[in-house]
């Protein structure tokens, strides 16, 4: 069966997921987050695409990106996959893969979806009973996000800044954020757009997605897509 093509545009938010081979872990020690971090910022840099949001899970990746062209996140992910596999060979005298195929990646309509993935991605660790608040976790974009951490190739999104009038009145919307639980079915939504890399948006959205691509984004199997079996944290 071919593979279905990438849906990447720019300007345009995306919500991207990469596992580890059969669900195995990808960072052993501290190091291994650091050293991912700097090959993610290095590509983001490099290839022009502003990362939004991050957590970095003991056997998954979450990222929230928006690139300037069409291939921007592809070279990321790609730049950051070659980089990252030959450090764990080498520091852990392993060979073969690391990752579980291709990432999978969602577009995002902004207005309606862009902070609920902010913090889907962010609320990972709570949803896997690693931690009771996501600022208890060291590898996300929360501590930026929600108090302020310094980072400076973290690019915050215009509809993250336009919930205050300055840096400190957006930590505390946004923290507030936080403070009920998500939707379940929100929840579902995002996880199934990204399992089958569907844009996440009303019909409209994906409606104009299929203009700008010039192509269908329907599934590649007829019929109802499968339904996704649910974990701890995805």
């Amino acid at each position: 069966m071919p593979r279905k093509p990438r849906m990447y545009l720019p300007g345009v938010p995306c919500h991207v997921i990469q596992r580890g081979n059969n669900r195995e872990a990808c960072f052993y020690s501290e190091q291994d987050y650091l050293f991912y971090l700097e090959c993610l910022k290095s590509a983001c840099e490099r290839y022009d695409v502003a990362l939004h949001a991050y957590v970095l899970m003991t056997n998954h990746v979450h990222l929230l990106m928006q690139p300037d062209d069409d291939a921007g996140i592809s070279r990321v992910m790609q730049s950051v996959g070659r980089r990252y596999v030959q450090y764990v060979n080498r520091e852990y005298k392993r060979s073969g893969t690391l990752w579980e195929g291709r990432h999978k990646s969602s577009l995002i309509q902004a207005d309606d979806y862009l902070l609920a993935c902010y913090r889907y991605i962010e609320l990972n660790p709570v949803r896997a009973n690693m931690v009771s608040h996501p600022a208890e976790y060291p590898w996300s974009s929360y501590r930026f996000n929600g108090q302020g951490e310094i980072c400076d190739w973290l690019i915050p999104h215009a509809i993250y800044l336009a919930l205050g009038n300055d840096e400190r009145e957006t930590q505390e919307k946004y923290r507030g954020l936080f403070e009920t639980s998500m939707e379940p079915g929100l929840i579902k939504s995002i996880r199934q757009s990204a399992e089958f890399s569907m844009p996440l948006g009303s019909d409209s959205f994906q409606k104009q997605i299929e203009y700008a691509l010039g192509r269908s984004i329907g599934y590649i199997k007829p019929g109802r897509p499968r339904r996704v079996k649910q974990a701890n944290s995805r």
